[in-house]
């Protein structure tokens, strides 16, 4: 029997901050029915789609355009997830952008391929697997010898510092950072997912993993009501031979391409053990990477009096010694004034050549010794050792600067911990040296210093839309008076370099008027040219090896791709650009930027490692390729994944009968359009001549991807790859078309953590609310490249809409009172035409992937239209009309199908009788919304809430002593003042928007701020301005110019309020209605309520009508 106790170590997981739900029958009524339908799918294979065989449409005898023209395509695909544990919610919305897309795009009449497969590639899983192995041999198998004192022991946490290079991406939220829980051991990691604790040390085996997570994947997304071929599924890695051998394909090309290349690369490294030290191997700084300096030169012209008696006699005399500040700020170096050191550090001086001597720290000289910076590689051979303090006073060259010659000052906040303990200080665009030289300016006595040395000029180098002196500017504002306020000083950094690298511009040197970020790299690469810096890198944070090593960077031999390459760089990025309207749709000018910035900067890529999961690099058996680099193209593996193979991991031959050993790279190439059918490749693979022209077939038709849904996190490296990979391997025509990123998710308005309860998997959410509530909640939950929210109680109230309209629906499809006969001009004419309207927005919005208006348009204003209808023919004394009814169920029913399928089915059915399945039914044709009855339909709506709040005005003025004429409680009359003309003062804006409006374009031809000015010097601006924007908005909202310019209203303003009256009535309890036409300058009317009848006009409301605009008054009779 499962263990389901909670130890005491797991106690602070086992808490859950989401709601809690209050009766489930309706939910449970709801879910019956989409388990109900959920194996009908499946029995029916709803989901699984081919393309045309050879056999209908033989191979050669139609294009591929042709074919796909002929019989429309729609293939998708998610990021496939990673399997070291179940999908949580934030799955789930990237995930339902592509359910809801691909459900649409069936709609569409399209053969719709989602596949699906399962990411095991990598270090996690092995890493922990290995750490099991441990905790099993230090706790037992099933963890009974653990003791919460046991804690103690368990391995730090690496502590990371302030972010060093500000410009630097990081995926707070990506696959690795996804991967942990505050839990002290793995076997905890995994019980508080709901393994049961005699299962666990199963989980040692890391294959275990990929057997037990991926069938929990599939059940999950199954009762979410995907539609997946779960035909096409895999796992990665060697465990699958197919897979395998499709991974070895795409390396031995790219090889061949010249895209992977051999060189050295920067990597962690152990000098203890004498090897790179990889996530597995450090018992803290897991994640941590190398970060890339600047190391400055800075020769030291003459010593201070200290320094120079302390290494009398250790360094030659003809020996150049160089202080060696590490920066990543290169291009601020014409604005040095001074050299920092720490007084209380012990610095060396350390050799890097016969005639050159480095002064740094020991932590310095030592990520030095292994990146081909000191003439003898991997020996650090120091000469003497100076206190920080003995080197005040030493004067030096500083490369670039105004100031050729600085001197050497105290700081006392240099770390021993970072960089080489040596700090250049450019006081015009750092806070923390503009701080620290006034500072010492201030108190030159207390810190034995020469006044003047703290008081060089201060030149402006950047100029940024703040200011060209960014650091003093920000200090003043942030009202920094010392070297202490490290808050204030931690804000005005990132500030500072923020801003100063993404809008700065150099004011000084050869890259004069260049943004920051351009010229940044050419500074660096002059002044390495020059002799006078050099490229140094350091790990990002503290790393220790698992033998207690802290760990340095070395430069090492590694292979790589090589992203940055000119040629490839600039053919990706033009892609990006999309400027023809035939590269990368993006959806959002969002994407396309953070797109652009990634292709920019991005470079090699190390695309092996030793140790985890994955394919081995088939020249080269000692390396596996990395996580990153096997998932690129797998798109297109989906196309005959079937044809390979029948079972996850290959085991078992697919629809082609090919063995893993037939896929040659030739097959690969033929199968995937990049070379022709040969016989040799037939007889070199043994595969028959029909069975790859089949699944060539598959591919071809069903390639290019036409969208890729993924969170925003990957753009820096999966997606960017992705397109790298498909431009380097594929023709033209077959590379993806799209990518629509989407932000993080979060939960009630909160960040998803596991530490804080505020968390939930998707089998979570699945069977708290059903799959078609989950649905909706995360349609709601936002579209933007932003961060999006899930509400728990939009799901919570979709059950209640979803029960009560299934309900009313089989209520009233069986009464037996419905209206039949031709509609009414009124109820009856607004309602169609109201429908017609949402269901072509929801159209619009779907085709946009905006599908929380679609959701809206969809679910709420349909839901709300109907009671609008129901409202208003009661308030009328009639029934509903039988035809509007079951056009509006059938239409519900399918315009909801994308997002809700499991209720839509059961409505489709269940209620409507329907043979086959709503999955394969068309998204309704209706005609065009009738722009007369839309706008008579805002009117109405408009008009009923006027009236209300006229009632409300005028009971606030009669409780402020200001009317005492009207008492609510009784007996009351409502007149309603209309009136045929405009006031003749707005004649003059009509003529203006006249000549500023383009009907053939409908825009305006010049832009707010011009016609607002000339608005305002016409004299009415305060009643003019809502005026015009009326206006504009009806001509916006597709109301012929003609009509609006004109002053004409699209409805008959008369006959729509005479046949409001009796609704009116009913709903506001009035025992009369009186319409009065009115007209400007007048005291007589016409009562239209008594066939035109001219009546005295009194009241001041009647000024107030405008022509689709009455004003009202009440009375008690």
């Amino acid at each position: 029997m499962a263990d389901t106790s909670v130890p005491k170590a797991m106690e602070g997981l086992a808490i859950s901050k989401t709601k809690e739900l209050k009766g489930t029958e309706k939910r449970d009524t709801l879910v019956e029915i989409e388990k109900k339908y959920q194996l009908r799918w499946e029995e029916d294979k709803v989901f699984e789609v081919d393309a045309p065989s050879t056999e209908e449409f033989p191979l050669g005898s139609i294009s591929a355009d042709e074919l796909r023209e002929k019989f429309p395509k729609f293939f998708g695909t998610i990021a496939y997830p990673y399997m070291n544990g179940r999908l949580h919610a934030g799955h789930a919305f990237s995930f339902s952008k592509i359910e809801f897309h691909t459900g649409f795009a069936r709609m569409q009449g399209k053969r719709c391929l989602f596949p699906l497969g399962y990411h095991c590639t990598g270090l996690p899983i092995k890493a922990s697997a290995d750490k099991l192995v441990k905790e099993v041999a230090m706790f037992g198998r099933d963890f009974e010898k653990y003791k919460e004192e046991d804690e103690e022991e368990a391995a730090p946490v690496a502590a990371k510092g302030p972010k060093e290079d500000l410009t630097k991406f990081n995926a707070k939220k990506g696959k690795a950072a996804a991967k942990t829980v505050k839990a002290k051991y793995q076997w905890q990691i995994l019980h508080s997912v709901g393994i049961p604790m005699e299962e666990i040390h199963l989980f040692a085996d890391p294959q275990y993993w990929l057997q037990f997570f991926p069938p929990e994947c599939k059940k999950d997304l199954t009762n979410f009501g995907a539609r997946i071929d779960w035909r096409r599924q895999f796992v990665t890695t060697d465990a699958n031979p197919y897979y395998d051998a499709f991974v070895r394909w795409q390396m031995n090309r790219l090889k061949e391409l010249n895209k992977i290349k051999f060189g050295k690369r920067y990597t962690i490294y152990s000098i203890k053990d004498g090897q790179p030290c990889m996530d597995h191997d450090r018992s803290e700084g897991e994640g941590v990477l190398p970060q890339e300096y600047t190391a400055l030169k800075l020769k030291v012209l003459e010593w201070a009096p200290k320094a120079a008696e302390a290494l009398k006699g250790k360094i030659p005399e003809d020996a150049s010694v160089f202080l060696v500040p590490a920066t990543l700020r290169p291009e601020t170096m014409y604005g040095q004034v001074c050299c920092f050191v720490g007084p209380a550090l012990t610095y060396g001086i350390f050799k890097a050549s016969e005639k050159e001597y480095f002064v740094m720290t020991e932590r310095g000289a030592r990520n030095m010794a292994h990146q081909g910076i000191f003439e003898k590689e991997g020996v650090i051979e120091k000469a003497a050792d100076v206190q920080g303090s003995d080197l005040i006073g030493t004067l030096v060259n500083a490369p670039l600067s105004f100031h050729p010659q600085v001197r050497v000052l105290p700081m006392d906040t240099v770390l021993a911990t970072k960089g080489t303990g040596v700090v250049t200080s450019v006081p015009s665009d750092s806070p923390d040296d503009f701080a620290m030289v006034t500072e010492l300016a201030k108190k030159a006595d207390f810190y034995g210093i020469k006044k003047e040395w703290a008081e060089l000029e201060i030149f402006p180098i950047i100029q940024t839309p703040t200011s060209d002196l960014l650091a003093p500017h920000l200090v003043k504002k942030l009202k920094i008076s010392s070297p202490k306020d490290t808050k204030q000083l931690l804000e005005a950094k990132e500030l500072a370099y923020k801003e100063g690298f993404y809008q700065g511009v150099l004011k000084v040197g050869d890259f004069k008027g260049e943004k920051v970020e351009i010229a940044k790299p050419k500074v660096r690469e002059q002044l390495i040219k020059a002799g006078e810096a050099f490229a140094y890198s350091e790990p990002e944070n503290k790393v220790v090896s698992r033998s207690g090593d802290e760990c340095t960077v070395a430069l090492m031999d590694q292979w790589y791709l090589d992203y940055g390459e000119d040629s490839w760089r600039a053919i990706a990025y033009d892609y990006v650009e999309n400027k023809d309207g035939k590269g990368l749709n993006t959806w959002s000018p969002d994407t396309q930027h953070a797109f652009k910035g990634v292709v920019d900067w991005l470079r090699q890529w190390a695309c092996a490692r030793t140790y985890g999961l994955g394919s081995k690099l088939p020249w080269d058996h000692h390396f596996l390729v990395e996580s990153l680099s096997d998932s690129t193209i797998y798109m297109a593996y989906y196309t005959i994944a079937h044809w390979l193979h029948s079972d996850l991991f290959g085991r078992e031959k697919g629809k082609g009968n090919v063995g893993a050993e037939q896929m040659i790279d030739e097959v690969w190439d033929y199968v995937f359009c990049r070379t022709q059918l040969t016989d040799d490749i037939v007889n070199k693979s043994g595969i028959p001549r029909e069975t790859l022209e089949g699944m060539r077939r598959e591919f071809e038709y069903f390639y290019p991807l036409d969208l890729r849904v993924s969170g925003k996190d990957l753009i820096p490296n999966h997606l960017t790859f992705f397109l790298y990979n498909h431009i380097a391997l594929f023709p033209r025509e077959y590379w993806p078309k799209s990518v629509r990123a989407n932000g993080h998710l979060q939960l009630n308005g909160e960040k998803m953590s596991k530490s804080t309860g505020n968390f939930m998997t998707l089998d979570d959410v699945v069977k708290k609310y059903g799959a078609d509530a989950a649905r909706v909640a995360l349609a709601d939950a936002g579209d933007g490249i932003t961060d999006s929210n899930f509400v728990e109680d939009v799901a919570d109230n979709t059950i209640l809409r979803f029960y009560t309209n299934k309900e009313w629906i089989e209520e009233t499809i069986k009464d037996e009172g419905l209206r039949t006969g031709e509609l009414n001009s009124f109820q009856d004419a607004l309602f169609d035409n109201e429908m017609n309207a949402l269901v072509n927005e929801a159209k619009k919005q779907y085709e946009e992937t905006s599908y929380k208006l679609a959701l809206k348009a969809a679910h709420y204003d349909f839901l709300n239209a109907r009671d609008s209808y129901r409202e208003a023919c009661t308030a009328a004394g009639i029934p509903l009309h039988k035809d509007l009814v079951l056009k509006y169920i059938r239409l519900q029913a399918l315009i909801l199908t994308p997002i809700a399928p499991h209720w839509a089915e059961y409505i489709w059915q269940e209620v409507l009788k329907e043979p086959t399945s709503i999955q394969f039914a068309k998204f309704p044709e209706v005609p065009a919304a009738n722009l007369s009855l839309s706008a008579a339909r805002d009117y109405v709506k408009t008009t009923a809430s006027s009236i209300n709040s006229a009632e409300g005005a005028q009971l606030k003025k009669m409780a402020k002593g200001k009317q005492s004429d009207f008492d609510p409680k009784k007996p009351k009359k409502l007149t309603i003042f209309i009136t045929d003309s405009f006031p003749s003062w707005q004649a003059k804006y009509l003529d203006l928007l006249k000549e500023v409006w383009d009907p053939a374009t409908n825009t305006q031809k010049i832009d707010d701020k011009t016609l607002n000015g000339q608005i305002g010097k016409m004299g009415e601006m305060k009643k003019a301005m809502p005026f015009v924007q009326a206006l504009k908005k009806r001509l916006r909202d597709g109301e012929a110019a003609d009509v609006v310019l004109n002053r004409k209203l699209a409805f008959d303003e008369k006959t729509i309020l005479l046949a409001m009256i009796p609704g009116l009535k009913r709903t506001a309890g009035l025992e009369s209605i009186q319409v009065v036409s009115v007209t400007e300058g007048s005291k007589k009317g016409n009562d239209l309520t008594s066939n035109g009848e001219e009546v005295d006009v009194t009241h001041p409301n009647a000024e107030g009508a405008l022509p689709g605009q009455p004003s009202f008054v009440f009375t008690n009779v």
